[in-house]
């Protein structure tokens, strides 16, 4: 992940939790784990590289290993009862995928796939499960990500029933810019590809209605988009818009 604000050129190594070359958000989980605890989680399984459009799980596969992501980026997707493919959440280096299989021994709950090359750490259910009753900090970080994620769900739920396309939009853009983004002046740069029909699908909203809605966004100047890229061009100004 980069260590150095573009916005402004001062490093940000102070935000975030490294281990060598590798940092990551304080809100991730190995951000937030204390250094002996974090050491201890990485000592697991084997360093596994991985391409990109490559399927990591698979839903309703019977198996139970656990990715703890370095670097990179993958999507969470799902199938609806009418076999569309629906993208449910994205996930970076610093973040666990796999956890609730791995926690009560049932069949995958979504596809994870990767958006490009991923770096990972593949843990047995066994090695992760003994780490997790051995260390109560890696324990607590795993029930706060769990929960976080519940959270979010939630969240999305209730926007889904209560807010306008334009308002789900902002909202579903400030939580990726706060959790995943590169920091840059006032605003941040998500640094991934993702496309117009899966924001729709997070937003829960026909992609016309985003495409509107993203337009709109960038009209107001408070986003602008790139090759592969989504600038919030000012943080502030989009959490008004998603929250107010």
């Amino acid at each position: 992940m980069t260590t150095v604000d573009r916005g402004t050129g001062r490093s940000t190594r102070g935000q975030w939790q490294q281990r060598g070359e590798q940092v990551w958000p304080p809100s991730s989980l190995l951000g937030g784990l204390p250094p002996a605890s974090r050491d201890r989680l990485l000592a697991l399984g084997a360093l596994t590289r991985y391409p990109a459009d490559r399927v990591l799980m698979r839903e309703a596969e019977q198996t139970d290993f656990v990715l703890i992501l370095l670097d990179g980026v993958v999507k969470v997707t799902g199938r609806t009862h009418d076999n569309r493919e629906a993208l449910l959440a994205v996930r970076m280096g610093g973040d666990l995928v796999g956890e609730l299989a791995a926690m009560d021994g049932r069949p995958r709950s979504a596809t994870v796939t990767t958006c490009g090359p991923v770096a990972a750490r593949a843990v047995t259910r066994g090695d992760f499960l003994d780490c997790t009753r051995r260390d109560p900090h890696t324990a607590q970080a795993v029930s706060e990500s769990i929960v976080t994620k519940l959270r979010v769900a939630n969240s999305h739920r209730i926007d889904f029933t209560g807010c306008d396309v334009p308002t789900r939009l902002a909202r579903v853009l400030h939580q990726i810019a706060v959790t995943y983004g590169e920091p840059a002046g006032r605003g941040a740069v998500i640094r991934w590809p993702i496309t117009q029909p899966e924001l729709a699908t997070l937003s829960g909203a026909a992609e016309p209605t985003v495409h509107k809605a993203l337009r709109g966004l960038r009209t107001r100047g408070v986003v602008s988009t790139g090759y592969r890229t989504i600038r919030v061009q000012d943080l502030a100004l989009l959490r008004d818009i998603a929250f107010s």
